[in-house]
């Protein structure tokens, strides 16, 4: 199904048009049998930063592309519409580079991110930990002051990490003092680090081929050039991130949920009961009306969020909207997928059931969707 793009220039209609040839013909191809076989594939990002994509939102000065925020965000919704991997790897990979892009020193800058935004290394974020997921402020993780050398000792561990084993840094938030939120920095590490070592991967219900691990941080020696920002203002630069990480959410949800509609639509045009295509049947050719509606309004709420972060207003409430309406509505359309397809919708032999299953994360990571209902209540009542 043909996908109408809102691309401003001829520069990001190009683009997607490579995007769009590399989704087809080399990443579908590739998904099915990779999360099968929870196969991470590390070249197809390498291939995404040779081609651009690792730091499309980012200045061109460090090796960025400068593209507006909202043709990052349908790029990533054309790779999550073939591979969810993919698109939601792109998108934690550009959410660890926002640290370093929005807060770093310059020299900091142009000692690191022209490597990271060229696809040159992996990114992973880590601010979740055993015992504080929704309640990130009360994280755990210690950055301790070595008076003699300077140099900050770490000592935590990280737990739902994507990309954790496979990442070349990471943007790491550990507390360095007692001061609550006030209390914490943001540290970028190296994977090479003594002490920083990944946990075996989660066993996960989907997205098998994205790998997600605890990553235990012992003893840790981090120089003091490897503070982002100044020291207590990790939860500010956390928060902000996770504002542009769950905008790239919203986009995989809607790649994601575009890919079970494409699957219905193709299905009940081919599938004939009674001597007709399935389609032709009210019941459910008004579920797939009700699918299409749903998707195409879940796409216009990230556009308009990615509007308001490329004019430079607070995207706080609208990212949280866009996360939470497009990841229930990936769901809702990944379950109308496998009703559509019947009992073949409940077996490996077709892609809905994969669907289904990668479409519940979605509701999960970068704030579960409860959270999201209390971010935005709080932001309506902050307004009155």
């Amino acid at each position: 199904m043909k996908v109408e793009r809102a691309l401003p220039t001829d520069e990001a209609t190009q683009l997607m048009d490579v995007v769009v040839e590399l989704a087809r013909d080399t990443l579908a191809p590739r998904a099915a049998a990779a999360e099968r076989d929870a196969a991470f594939p590390r070249d197809v990002f390498k291939t995404a930063g040779e081609i651009g994509l690792l730091g499309l939102p980012y200045s061109e000065q460090f090796g960025g592309a400068a593209q507006p925020y909202g043709v990052y965000l349908q790029v990533i919704e054309e790779l999550s519409r073939a591979w969810l991997t993919i698109g939601l790897g792109v998108s934690v990979h550009t959410l660890s580079c926002f640290a370093l892009a929005r807060y770093g020193s310059q020299q900091q800058r142009e000692r690191w991110l022209p490597r990271m935004l060229g696809g040159e290394t992996l990114g992973a974020y880590c601010l979740s930990e055993p015992d504080s997921g929704s309640d990130a402020a009360a994280l755990r993780t210690r950055a301790v002051r070595d008076e003699t050398t300077g140099d900050y000792v770490i000592d935590g561990t990280k737990s739902w990490i994507t990309h954790a084993g496979h990442a070349d840094f990471y943007t790491v938030m550990a507390r360095t003092s007692d001061d609550g939120p006030h209390g914490i920095s943001c540290f970028l590490l190296s994977s090479d680090v003594d002490g920083l070592a990944a946990a075996p991967p989660e066993h996960k219900m989907g997205l098998r081929a994205s790998p997600t691990a605890q990553v235990h941080l012992t003893g840790v020696r981090a120089e003091a050039e490897r503070m982002i920002g100044e020291p207590g203002q990790g939860f500010p630069i956390a928060l902000a991130a996770l504002d542009t990480g769950r905008l790239g959410i919203a986009a995989c949800a809607v790649g994601l949920a575009q890919a079970a509609l494409d699957a219905a639509v193709d299905y009940a045009g081919q599938r004939r009961q009674f001597g007709r295509p399935i389609k032709e049947f009210e019941g459910l050719a008004f579920m797939l009306a009700d699918m299409a509606t749903a998707v195409e309004a879940a796409r216009a709420l990230y556009l308009k969020a990615a509007q308001r972060f490329d004019a430079g207003l607070p995207v706080t409430r609208e990212a949280a909207m866009a996360k939470l309406f497009c990841s229930d509505t990936a769901m809702r359309v990944a379950t109308d997928a496998v009703q559509v397809f019947g009992g073949y919708g409940y077996v490996e032999d077709y892609p809905v059931e994969r669907y289904l299953r990668e479409a519940k994360v979605l509701q999960i990571v970068e704030g579960t969707n409860q959270i999201q209902r209390l971010v935005i209540s709080r932001q309506l009542a902050d307004e009155r």
